[in-house]
C-alpha cells in the first residue's frame, strides 16, 4: 500500500467513476493538480500510462481499468482492517451509502434514517437509487456501501462469494385491477387467465418470476403492456387495461386508485438486504443492518 499509495489508488477508483479530474478534486477534497499528481505517481509506480484524453475528460487505459478494479478490493480490505479495530468503541460513527430501488426509497428509506438518527446520531446515511436488478452487483463494484434487494422462489439472486444477503421481510403478491372490476376481493391465478396482463419483461427476475407462477396455475398471460415501473403498470391496471401483480409496498408507488384482489395461490417476493461479506464486521454495518431489521419488523406494509 505504502508503494502504490492509499489516496492514489483512492483517487484512480473515483476517475473511474466520474471520469474527470475535476470531478475527483471536488469529490475528494484535493486539487484538481494534487489528483493529476497522485495518478502521475501511480503511473511511475506501474510502469505504464494509467488514462488517456478523451474530450474534456479522461478514460482509463486497460491498465489503468484493472488497477482500478484491484483497488476496490485492496481499499476495502483497508477499510474492513481499520473498522474491525475500531469496532470496540461504544459509538456507531461513519457514513453508509444505501442503494435503494422504487418500493424501498418510496417505503423503507425514510423509517430506516429516521430511526437510525435517534438510535446512532453519529451515522450518517445518504442513498443512491439503483436498478434493482443491479443492486448486488452495485455492492460488489463499491457503488454503495449496502443496497435493498428483491428475489423470488422461481427467480433468486444470483449467489457471489463477495456477497451475503441478509433477509428483511417477505411479501405475498395480489392482483391489482380497475375499481370498477365486480366480484368477491379475492381469486386465483387460474380465473385471471382470460384477462389482458401488465408485466415487466420475461428478462426481468420479476417478469420471469410472475409468468412461472402462471404456468403453473396452467395459463401463459396474455401480456399485452411490459412496462418496469410499477407507478405505470398501476396506472395502466387502474384506467381498466390489464392486470398486474403488486405487493402492499409496491401499491405504495400508485397514483391511481385500483381494487386490490387478494390471491389464494401464494406468490411471494423477499425484500433483502446486500452486504459485502468483507464488510460484515463494521460497527456501521452491523447497525445499520439491526436498525434495518426493526423498522421492516415494525413498519406497516399493508
Amino acid at each position: 500500500m505504502d508503494e502504490l499509495g492509499r489516496v492514489g489508488l483512492r483517487a484512480l477508483v473515483e476517475l473511474a467513476r466520474r471520469g474527470s479530474i475535476a470531478a475527483v478534486a471536488e469529490d475528494t477534497g484535493y486539487t484538481a493538480g494534487a489528483v493529476s499528481q497522485q495518478i502521475a505517481r501511480l503511473e511511475s509506480v506501474v510502469g505504464h500510462p494509467l488514462t488517456v484524453r478523451s474530450g474534456r475528460g479522461v478514460r482509463l487505459t486497460d491498465v489503468g481499468r484493472v488497477l482500478a478494479e484491484e483497488a476496490v478490493a485492496v481499499l476495502r480490505a483497508e477499510e474492513a482492517a481499520l473498522a474491525a479495530a475500531r469496532a470496540a468503541r461504544t459509538e456507531v460513527r461513519g457514513q453508509l451509502r444505501i442503494g435503494v430501488f422504487g418500493s424501498t426509497a418510496a417505503t423503507l428509506l425514510a423509517p430506516l434514517v429516521l430511526r437510525s438518527a435517534q438510535v446512532h446520531p453519529g451515522l450518517r446515511l445518504t442513498s443512491r437509487e439503483v436498478d434493482v436488478d443491479d443492486t448486488a452487483a452495485a455492492v460488489r463494484r463499491g457503488e454503495v456501501d449496502v443496497a435493498f434487494g428483491v428475489e423470488y422462489p422461481d427467480a433468486p439472486m444470483p449467489r457471489r462469494p463477495e456477497t451475503e444477503l441478509v433477509p428483511l421481510l417477505t411479501e405475498r403478491f395480489a392482483l391489482a385491477v380497475s375499481p370498477e372490476v365486480p366480484g368477491p376481493g379475492r381469486t386465483t391465478l387460474s380465473a385471471a387467465a382470460r384477462w389482458p396482463w401488465i408485466l415487466t419483461p420475461a428478462c426481468t427476475p420479476f417478469g420471469a418470476a410472475v409468468r412461472n407462477a402462471c404456468r403453473s396455475a396452467g395459463f401463459e398471460p396474455d401480456v399485452l403492456h411490459e412496462v418496469t415501473d410499477t407507478s405505470a403498470a398501476l396506472l395502466l391496471a387502474g384506467r381498466g387495461l390489464g392486470v398486474t401483480p403488486v405487493t402492499p409496498l409496491m401499491r405504495r408507488l400508485g397514483t391511481e386508485p385500483v381494487r386490490v384482489l387478494e390471491l389464494d395461490d401464494v406468490v411471494e417476493r423477499r425484500i433483502v438486504l446486500v452486504r459485502h461479506r468483507a464488510d460484515a464486521g463494521r460497527a456501521t454495518v452491523r447497525a445499520l443492518t439491526e436498525v434495518l431489521r426493526a423498522v421492516t419488523a415494525e413498519e406497516p406494509v399493508g
